[in-house]
């Protein structure tokens, strides 16, 4: 199966959360359709990062998770993982990151993330 991987960053606080909502739909929706299957990569440091996650999240109910899934990419193990695990496909804390010190885990958490990536969707204001 051809896999095209999509990671998305942003910035911490987001101001207008429907024009974010407004850009992204329509760019998820688009690769949903145009792809054989796509995995998005995400993080949970941020307003971008759940917005975007529940962006995606409608996206699949609208139009299906057959060819499609979610991870939520995380820098190391945190409490109440089982929460995460319930919103998202799948959780993944990259191989390479265990044993990392928390403040540079999660800058190469971004490093990983995008190096897996075909594609990075960045959100700046």
């Amino acid at each position: 199966m051809d896999i095209f991987t999509v990671s998305l960053f942003g910035h911490r606080n987001i101001d207008d959360i429907r024009f974010l909502e407004e850009k992204l739909t329509p760019i998820i929706k688009e690769f949903i359709r145009a792809k054989s299957y796509v995995s998005f990569l995400i993080g949970r440091n941020g307003e971008f990062d759940e917005y975007a996650a529940s962006v995606i999240k409608r996206v699949q109910k609208e139009v299906g998770k057959e060819n499609n899934d979610i991870t939520l990419v995380l820098p190391y193990s945190v409490k109440n993982i089982e929460f995460y695990d319930k919103y998202y496909d799948s959780i993944i804390i990259p191989e390479c990151l265990h044993g990392a010190h928390p403040k540079s885990a999660i800058t190469l958490k971004n490093k990983w993330t995008v190096e897996q990536s075909d594609l990075v969707i960045v959100y700046v204001e």
